[in-house]
C-alpha cells in the first residue's frame, strides 16, 4: 500500500498500484465510509478503464451502489458527489504523471476530502485486508453532465463578455467531451466567443505527450497555436483538467500566482472584505492584491485537501494554488480547471484589456521564478543545509509548506513534491526579475552540490 500518498493514492503500474490493490482500496473505502452510494469516474489513461472496473467491484463487495460517470475530470466526479447526495466519490486519474502511474482521487459526502485521520484509517484497514462479509451491490450509469454545465454558466455573467478567440488543448485528456458541452452552452446563451481546439479527443496513448501545461516544454505548443491563430487568449488543461493554466494573447505563459490574484480581484469586487486562501510557495503578488482590494489573505499549505478545509475554516470566497488549482466556494469549495477561464474572459470584456495589459504591472512588481524542479538523493539533507546557510539572513522563516525564507527583497520556498520524488523551488522578488535568476542560479548550484 506504497500507493498511499500525503492525501490521495498515486503509484506506479504493477509495482504499486494494480486492480486487485484497487478494489482492496476501494472495498475498504466504502467500509470504512459506511457508504451506501458511490460516485465512480476514470481519466482516459489506457489503464485507468481496468482500474475502475476493479474499484467498482470492491465497492459493490462492500454492498454499495455504484453511480457510474465513465470517462469524466474529477471535477465532474466532485460535483456529481454533491449534486446527487452520494455518500463519497471516487476519481481513478494520476492526472500529470508519467504513463507508468495511476491514481485514485477520494472524497466524503458533499466532495469534501478525508480527513488525515481517516485517510490512514482506509490505509489501515486496506493494509490489514480484513473486511465485513461480502455483499450485493450494483452499478448504476448516470450523466448529470447537463446539471455540471449549469453550474458552470452560473459563475459567468455572459452579456459581459466579448468576443474573443480562443486556443483550447485539452492535451488528449479527459477536457474535451466536457468542454464541448460548456461551448454549446455558451453558444446559446450568445456568448462571443470563437474556438479553436487542438489535441481535444481523449487518448489514453497521449500521443502529444503528457499533459502537464506546468512543464516548460510542454508549453510551447499552445503559445505556437496562440500566435499563429491571433487569438486573445489560450487555454490548456492536465489529464484530469482539475488544473487550469493560461496564455496572453502574445502566446506568453501566465504563471499561477499572477491567475491567483486576477481572480482574487474578480471575487473581491463583486464580494468586498472576503476572504481569499493562498499556498505559501508565491505569495507576494497575491497578498498585496489582497491587500489593495480590502480582503483579507489567508495562507494555507499546498494541497488541495488542505486548501479546501481552509476555505471552509475560514469562510473564503476563493482560494488558489501557484500550481494552477483553483477552488471556489459556490462549487463546494473544490477546484475546477473550466471556472476559472470563464472568469478571465468575463474580466477581459469587462476591462476591454487584453490579458498581457491586465498583467503587465503585476508581473513587473513581483517577479518570480515559476516552480523549479529538482530530482536529489537526499531531500532533506539538502534542506537542511540550505536552512542552515540562508536561515541566519532571513528576516523570516516559515514551515507551514516546506521551508520559506523571506531575504527582505527576495523571497523562496523550498518544499519536497507531495505526489512525485521531486525537490521543488520558487523564488520570487520585489520589482527586480534579475534578482530572482540570479537567486535561483544561487539555489540551483547548492542543490546540485548537495
Amino acid at each position: 500500500m506504497r500507493c498511499f500518498k500525503a492525501y490521495d493514492i498515486r503509484g506506479r503500474l504493477g509495482e504499486e498500484l494494480n486492480p486487485a490493490v484497487a478494489r482492496t482500496i476501494a472495498r475498504a473505502f466504502a467500509e470504512e465510509l459506511g457508504a451506501g452510494r458511490v460516485v465512480l469516474g476514470h481519466d482516459p489513461r489506457a489503464s485507468s478503464a481496468e482500474l475502475a472496473a476493479a474499484v467498482a467491484e470492491g465497492l459493490m463487495a462492500a454492498g454499495c451502489e455504484v453511480l457510474a460517470l465513465g470517462l469524466c475530470g474529477t471535477e465532474e466526479m466532485y460535483f456529481a458527489t454533491d449534486h446527487l447526495g452520494a455518500d463519497a466519490g471516487i476519481e481513478v486519474t494520476a492526472s500529470h504523471n508519467p504513463m507508468d502511474y495511476n491514481g485514485m482521487k477520494l472524497v466524503g459526502a458533499g466532495a469534501r476530502p478525508l480527513s488525515p485521520e481517516v485517510f490512514q484509517a482506509v490505509k489501515a484497514r486496506a493494509v490489514a485486508g480484513v473486511f465485513g462479509a461480502a455483499r450485493e451491490g450494483r452499478p448504476t450509469p448516470i450523466d448529470p453532465r447537463a446539471a455540471y454545465v449549469a453550474r458552470l454558466m452560473s459563475f459567468v455573467d455572459v452579456a459581459a463578455l466579448r468576443p474573443l478567440k480562443i486556443v483550447v488543448n485539452a492535451g488528449n485528456g479527459a477536457a474535451g467531451p466536457s468542454f464541448d458541452a460548456l461551448a454549446e452552452a455558451l453558444a446559446a446563451a450568445g456568448a462571443p466567443l470563437e474556438f479553436i481546439r487542438m489535441h481535444h479527443a481523449p487518448d489514453g496513448a497521449f500521443p502529444n505527450g503528457i499533459p502537464n501545461p506546468l512543464l516548460p516544454e510542454n508549453q510551447p505548443v499552445t503559445a505556437d497555436a496562440v500566435r499563429a491563430h491571433g487569438a486573445d487568449l489560450g487555454v490548456a488543461w492536465d489529464g484530469d483538467f482539475d488544473r487550469c493554466f493560461l496564455f496572453d494573447e502574445t502566446g506568453a505563459f501566465v504563471a499561477g500566482e499572477y491567475v491567483v490574484g486576477l481572480l482574487a480581484e474578480v471575487f473581491l469586487a463583486k464580494e468586498p472584505g472576503a476572504v481569499i486562501v493562498h499556498d505559501p510557495r508565491v505569495i507576494w503578488n497575491t497578498q498585496d492584491i489582497v491587500a489593495r482590494a480590502g480582503g483579507r489573505a489567508v495562507m494555507a499549505p499546498t494541497g488541495h485537501a488542505y486548501l479546501k478545509a481552509a476555505m471552509r475554516d475560514h469562510g473564503a470566497v476563493y482560494g488558489g494554488e501557484m500550481s494552477a488549482h483553483h477552488y471556489f466556494r459556490d462549487f463546494m469549495c473544490c477546484d475546477s480547471g473550466m471556472i476559472p477561464w470563464l472568469l478571465v474572459a468575463e474580466l477581459m470584456g469587462r476591462s476591454g484589456q487584453g490579458l498581457s495589459s491586465l498583467l503587465a504591472a503585476r508581473r513587473a512588481a513581483f517577479p518570480s521564478s515559476g516552480e523549479v524542479n529538482f530530482k536529489v538523493a537526499d531531500a532533506k539533507k539538502i534542506i537542511g543545509k540550505i536552512a542552515y546557510s540562508y536561515g541566519a539572513q532571513a528576516e523570516d522563516v516559515d514551515h507551514l509548506d516546506g521551508h520559506s525564507f523571506d531575504m527582505g527583497a527576495w523571497r523562496f520556498n523550498l518544499r519536497s513534491s507531495n505526489t512525485e520524488p521531486l525537490l521543488r523551488l520558487n523564488v520570487e522578488a520585489k520589482g527586480d526579475a534579475a534578482l530572482v535568476a540570479l537567486k535561483v542560479a544561487e539555489l540551483s548550484a547548492v542543490i546540485a552540490a548537495g
